[in-house]
């Protein structure tokens, strides 16, 4: 069974520095598109990166030069560094897997995601 657990979330000031991490118990780590979403209370659940295993990224407009995903195959782990936080950026952070390649699919569509994490809560003060 399939299982994914956030960790490294908290509360920082505007303009500090996070880094989340999603431990993954799963079979055959390098054939699953692997993405962070994040939703913030009466807001839909928002993608905000997603890797591939080849490397391929993609980035929600918002985070652009400031977070990066990536991945540690030999540890099955999903990384998302956050720099230049902004409250903006205050959401539970949700780390998603399918088991297939990023390319047959939107990677920001939440109904395509076979696995979630728990989520680690982020709040960024002003």
């Amino acid at each position: 069974q399939v299982q994914l657990v956030e960790s490294g979330g908290g509360s920082v000031q505007s303009g500090g520095s996070l880094r989340l991490s999603c431990a993954a118990t799963i079979d055959g780590f390098s054939r699953y598109c692997m993405a962070w979403f994040r939703q913030a209370p009466g807001k839909e659940r928002e993608g905000v990166a997603a890797i591939d295993t080849r490397g391929p990224t993609r980035y929600t407009d918002s985070v652009k030069g400031r977070f990066t995903i990536s991945q540690d195959i030999a540890k099955s782990t999903l990384y998302l560094q956050m720099n230049s936080l902004k409250p903006e950026d205050t959401a539970m952070y949700y780390c998603a897997f399918r088991d297939l390649s990023c390319i047959y699919y939107n990677e920001f569509d939440v109904k395509k995601y076979n696995y979630w994490g728990q989520g680690t809560q982020v709040t960024v003060s002003s």
